[in-house]
C-alpha cells in the first residue's frame, strides 16, 4: 500500500520537533478506554516511515507501473504486430522434417552461427536463431512454416523475445537506460514490500474497537468528502492488493542487479539452484576437443527423435553445440501450468541421451523461483494471470494517485499557516520503543538493508538527513526561546 498518508487524520505544519509531537498527540484523540493510558510506540515510527517512502520512492513504483501494465499484453501485441512471422494460417497434416527447414533458414541467413531451433507446433512457425559477433546477447531469428518449410521472416529477437517485447521489457527494467536505469526497479521492488507491511499495520490499528471485515475491506463511503474518504479507498484497494504486491516485490528483487545477486549466493549455498544437463562428450563418444568434427545441423532430426523418445514432450528449444566435443541439449519451454523445464542431452553421433534433469527433481527453491518468475511476466495462467496482472498495475496506480491526494488533502488552509502540501509525521517516534525491541529492529534492518540494497542505502540517507535536519531545527527552537 503505497502511501504518503500518515496515521493521523491532519497533521498540522511543524516548525520543530516538539510542535509537530504535541500536534501528533492532540490531533485525533482515542475513544477506547484501554488506550487513553497506552503510549504509543510503533505508530508514530511507522507512519513517518511510511509517509516519506511514499513520497520518495512512489514515483518509481508508478512508472513501474505503468511500464508492467503495457508489458503484461505483450503476447497479444506480439501476434498483431508479428503475427506474420509468428504464426501460420494453414496447419498443414505433417510438418516437414527439421532438418529442412534448418536448411532453409540458412539458405535466408548465410551468415552467423547456429545456435538453437525452437520448432513449431499448432499455428506457430519454426524459430531457428543464428548469432552474429555484432549482436552481443541477442540473435537473428529467422522464422519458418513448420508445414511448407517456407520462410516467413526476420527478427532481432533477445532470448527468443521480439523487438517489441525486448523493448518493452527493457523499458519496464531499465527505462532503456541500461545498467544505470536498472537501479529504478530494483528501488521499486526494494520498498514496495516495505510500504504494504506498512499500511496494513497502520491500517489495522486505526481500525481499532471495531475491527470488521467490511471496515478492512470495504472503503467507507460515507466518510466526509477529504482526506477521510481518501484515506478510506486508498487503504482498503491496498489490502486488496497487498497478496500481489508482496509477490511482484519478492519475484522482482529475485532477478534484480544487487539483491538478485545475494539471492543467487543464497542459493548456491543451500545447493538450491536450477539445475542443468552435462554437456561434455568423452573421447569415446563424441571426439576429443581437439580433434572433434564439426556439428552437422542436419543431425537434429535425430537429436530431437531421442528427446522425445525419453520423454520430453511439448514445446522444446533446441541447442545447437559449438563442436563436435559437447552434445546437443534440448529443453522443454512451457511456461503455462503445469511448467514444463525437463532436459536432456544428447551425443548426436549415436543419437543417444547422455544426461537427464526433469524438473520434478528441480530443487524446491528452483521450483519457487521459477514460477514466481513466470507468474511476474503473465505467463504460468495464461490469460487469466495478464488480467490480474493488469489489476495489479491499475490499483497500484490509484494507490498512489490516492497517496498523494491525500498529502495535499491535509495542507493546512488558514489564512495565518496557509501551505501548499501537509506536515509530515514527527520525528523521535523511535524514542517511545523499548530498548530491547529497539536494538533488535536496527540489526534486523542493518540485515534486510546488507540483503536489499537499494532499501538500505536509501534509508540510511534519509536517516542521516532526518537527524541533521532535526538537529538544526532543535538548536534553532532552543536559541529562540534563550532569546526569549
Amino acid at each position: 500500500m503505497t502511501s504518503v498518508d500518515s496515521e493521523e487524520p491532519a497533521l498540522p505544519e511543524a516548525a520543530d520537533a516538539d510542535t509537530a509531537a504535541t500536534a501528533v498527540a492532540t490531533a485525533e484523540k482515542p475513544t477506547a478506554p484501554a488506550r487513553a493510558h497506552r503510549p504509543e510506540r510503533l505508530g508514530p515510527l511507522l507512519a513517518r516511515l511510511h509517509f516519506y517512502a511514499g513520497i520518495l520512492v512512489a514515483p518509481f513504483l508508478l512508472v513501474a507501473a505503468v511500464t508492467g501494465l503495457l508489458y503484461t499484453f505483450t503476447p497479444q501485441l506480439d501476434s498483431l504486430v508479428y503475427g506474420h512471422e509468428l504464426h501460420v494460417s494453414d496447419t498443414g497434416a505433417s510438418a516437414v522434417p527439421l532438418s529442412e527447414q534448418v536448411a532453409a533458414a540458412r539458405a535466408k541467413h548465410p551468415t552467423g552461427t547456429l545456435v538453437a531451433v525452437r520448432p513449431g507446433t499448432g499455428d506457430d512457425t519454426t524459430q531457428v536463431d543464428f548469432a552474429l559477433p555484432q549482436l552481443g546477447e541477442k540473435t537473428h531469428t529467422v522464422y519458418v512454416d513448420p508445414y511448407t518449410g517456407r520462410t516467413r521472416g526476420q527478427l532481432t529477437t533477445w532470448y527468443a523475445e521480439t523487438p517489441l517485447t525486448t523493448w518493452l521489457d527493457a523499458f519496464h527494467r531499465n527505462l532503456n537506460l541500461g545498467t544505470t536505469g536498472r537501479y529504478y526497479s530494483e528501488t521499486a521492488a526494494s520498498w514496495l514490500w516495505v510500504l504494504v507491511l506498512g499500511g496494513l499495520v497502520l491500517w489495522w490499528r486505526r481500525r481499532h474497537g471495531n475491527r470488521t471485515a467490511r471496515r478492512l475491506l470495504i472503503p467507507d463511503r460515507t466518510a466526509k468528502k477529504g482526506v477521510r474518504r481518501t484515506r478510506s479507498w486508498h487503504a482498503a484497494i491496498g489490502v486488496w492488493l497487498s497478496i500481489g504486491l508482496l509477490g511482484l516485490s519478492v519475484t522482482g528483487l529475485t532477478w534484480s542487479r544487487y539483491a538478485g545477486a545475494h539471492f543467487g549466493e543464497a542459493l548456491d549455498a543451500l545447493h538450491a539452484h536450477t539445475p542443468s544437463v552435462a554437456t561434455a562428450l568423452t573421447t569415446g563418444t563424441g571426439g576429443s576437443g581437439s580433434t572433434a568434427k564439426k556439428v552437422d545441423p542436419a543431425a537434429i532430426d535425430g537429436v530431437l527423435k531421442a528427446a522425445r523418445a525419453d520423454g520430453v514432450g511439448g514445446p522444446v528449444e533446441v541447442a545447437v553445440p559449438a563442436d563436435g566435443s559437447t552434445a546437443w541439449t534440448v529443453t522443454q519451454t512451457r511456461n503455462l501450468w503445469p511448467v514444463g523445464r525437463d532436459s536432456v542431452a544428447v551425443d548426436a553421433t549415436g543419437d543417444r541421451v547422455t544426461d537427464k534433469v526433469a524438473f520434478a527433481d528441480w530443487p524446491v527453491m528452483a521450483k519457487l523461483t521459477r514460477w514466481g518468475i513466470n507468474a511476474h511476466m503473465g505467463t504460468l495462467f495464461g490469460l487469466v494471470n495478464q488480467i490480474l496482472l493488469a489489476l495489479l498495475a491499475i490499483g497500484l496506480i490509484f494507490v498512489i494517485v490516492w497517496g498523494y491526494r491525500m498529502w495535499w488533502q491535509r495542507r493546512p488552509t488558514r489564512s495565518d499557516r496557509r501551505a501548499a502540501l501537509g506536515a509530515p509525521p514527527a520525528r523521535g517516534g523511535w524514542r517511545a520503543l523499548p530498548s530491547g525491541a529497539l536494538a533488535l529492529g536496527i540489526v534486523a534492518v542493518a540485515v534486510v538493508g546488507w540483503a536489499i540494497p537499494l532499501f538500505g542505502i536509501p534509508l540510511a540517507a534519509f536517516l542521516a538527513v532526518d537527524l541533521v535536519v532535526g538537529a538544526v531545527r532543535n538548536r534553532r527552537a532552543t536559541g529562540s526561546a534563550t532569546a526569549g
